[in-house]
């Protein structure tokens, strides 16, 4: 018995001996890297990688447990945005991803916490244009994990290609498809010579709204006498209704097609000398004039100055730029015409872009 103990003693100690002199030669760090390519602009790359508002849209991790409880902290945008993760799920339990370092248009740098061995964890997404042109952007991720002396780490480590790594080709590849569904406008080049024509968020407070529809083929000529004969039909039940305008006219797109265009003329109201907050009016309407309440809502916005021909790709902008940033774009987009019909449809046309955003 003694020497049957004896014997177990030394295939322990011949075991752990083994261990420990594999474990010391074993890497004390491990470093992965894969790759995929967008054809979307890099300002959408970067935007949608230097913040976490689209993490759960791409990151396998939500994937892999749709009960994951998210929490958002810090700014929307760049260093010191974070996101702390709670599942109950094995191999799961709690992590965070945290933006340390952020370069435009060059690279996005995490640093991770998770419940794997090893310590100082960072993913980087580094962005390069390629292709004909440079019109491509290769999205380079690489994973980075320290283990040091911890030997139990460095074994952890020998399999770290085959769970880190298939997270991160899984991860690439749901970010490429994402980033398909964003339009792809570069949305940067509106304010690069004036930040104050940027994109940005607004609340709209509650309004009572005149509309008449139109379809009419896509003739500018055609299109602005409609929105003329339009306008007539609201300024009548405004007049009718001793009732003011609020604000400048507003066209609101239903279907922009390849041969007609689908709109409404529209112009918020109150009655005349109102303050306050909008309430519900009972108005009289005439014709074709439908009447709408819309209640307050908070909507993405972006100025511009031009023909209204290029509004089609003023609404591509102002919903990529959403989108990038984790906001849904709802309901339809519309336009305030500030220099009124006649002027946008030339050069002198001004106008505020608007899409309602969850």
């Amino acid at each position: 018995m003694t020497t049957r103990l004896f014997e177990l003693l030394i295939s322990l100690a011949i075991v752990a001996v083994l261990f420990l002199a594999i474990g010391v030669v074993l890497p004390d760090s491990r470093h992965l890297t894969n790759s995929v390519e967008t054809n979307r602009k890099m300002t959408i790359v970067y935007d949608t990688l230097n913040s976490l508002r689209r993490f759960d849209d791409w990151n396998p991790l939500a994937m892999r447990d749709p009960a994951m409880q998210m929490k958002l902290s810090g700014p929307e945008t760049g260093v010191g945005a974070r996101l702390d993760y709670s599942s109950q799920e094995k191999g799961l339990g709690q992590g965070s991803w945290e933006i340390v370092e952020s370069k435009p248009g060059e690279s996005v740098t995490y640093a991770l916490t998770d419940i794997e061995p090893g310590d100082n964890k960072r993913t980087t997404y580094n962005l390069e244009k390629t292709g004909k042109g440079g019109r491509n952007i290769k999205i380079t991720q690489t994973y980075d994990v320290d283990y040091g002396w911890n030997l139990i780490g460095r074994y952890a480590g020998m399999y770290v290609s085959s769970n880190v790594g298939e997270d991160m080709k899984l991860g690439l590849s749901r970010l490429s498809n994402m980033l398909a569904t964003v339009p792809n406008f570069d949305y940067a080049e509106l304010s690069k010579t004036d930040p104050s024509l940027a994109p940005r968020l607004v609340d709209r407070p509650a309004e009572n709204l005149l509309l008449v529809t139109a379809v009419v083929p896509r003739d500018n000529a055609k299109v602005q006498a409609q929105m003329h004969s339009n306008m007539e039909w609201i300024n009548k039940v405004i007049a009718a209704n001793g009732l003011e305008a609020v604000g400048p006219v507003r066209i609101i797109t239903n279907e922009f097609g390849a041969e007609s265009y689908s709109f409404d003329v529209a112009q918020a109201v109150r009655k005349i000398g109102a303050t306050g907050d909008a309430t519900k009016l009972d108005i009289a309407v005439q014709g074709p004039v439908t009447v709408a309440f819309n209640e307050p809502g908070k909507f993405a916005v972006v100025p511009f100055k031009g023909h209204m021909a290029n509004l089609a790709r003023m609404r591509d902008a102002i919903r990529g730029w959403a989108l990038t940033r984790g906001y849904d774009t709802v309901e339809r987009p519309y336009e305030d015409w500030k220099t009124g019909i006649d002027a946008g449809f030339t050069d002198q046309g001004e106008f505020d872009v608007y899409w309602a955003i969850k």
